[in-house]
């Protein structure tokens, strides 16, 4: 008998079951089910347990993504960017541009972010200067801000175009040198 409610205590996930295969069909759909059955549920405590299950299996993939990575001053810059998605070659140019002035710079590129990369906060209180360059208004830094409490300080641009490595240079020395 498919019982496609029950989850792998370890990962938490469901089983998978291929559209149209006979006897694993199954409703799906946005409301609250009860734990294990699958019957819609109404119930406030199986609605909270619910909430939370979803969150530590959210939680749990942190432990099949790859410990971020950082580059350049690996061991003692002065100044760590964090930077996500279209931002990286502007980054890695201006690390490099300000590594050539004689500061010692890192990088750390993130490539999930939610949940995000389990040794994140470890590599982030190495520095003592973040900088989080992103081409919005700063939701990344925000984040960062709130779930690890370190001083992750925005650069941000909103203007349609990408940063370029002197832009990001320049924001990375007046950093420094504050």
């Amino acid at each position: 008998e498919f019982w496609p409610y029950l989850r792998d205590p370890v990962t938490l996930a469901r089983p998978w079951a291929i559209p149209g295969t006979p006897g694993l069909e199954h409703r799906i759909g946005g409301i609250e089910k009860a734990d294990g059955t699958g019957n819609i549920s109404y119930d406030p405590e199986n609605h909270e347990r619910m909430v939370r299950l979803r969150a530590d299996k959210v939680a749990g993939i942190a432990r099949d993504i790859p410990p971020v990575m950082v580059t350049g001053d690996v061991d003692d810059a002065e100044l760590l960017a964090v930077g996500w998605g279209s931002t990286w070659g502007a980054i890695d140019g201006a690390m490099n541009r300000c590594r050539k002035r004689g500061h010692k710079v890192a990088h750390a590129h993130l490539t999930h972010l939610n949940p995000f990369p389990a040794n994140l906060g470890e590599v982030l209180a190495k520095y003592p200067r973040v900088v989080v360059p992103e081409m919005n208004l700063g939701q990344l830094s925000h984040l960062i801000r709130s779930q690890y409490l370190v001083d992750a300080r925005p650069v941000n641009k909103v203007q349609g175009t990408p940063f370029t490595a002197g832009e990001l240079e320049a924001a990375f020395l007046k950093e420094i040198e504050q």
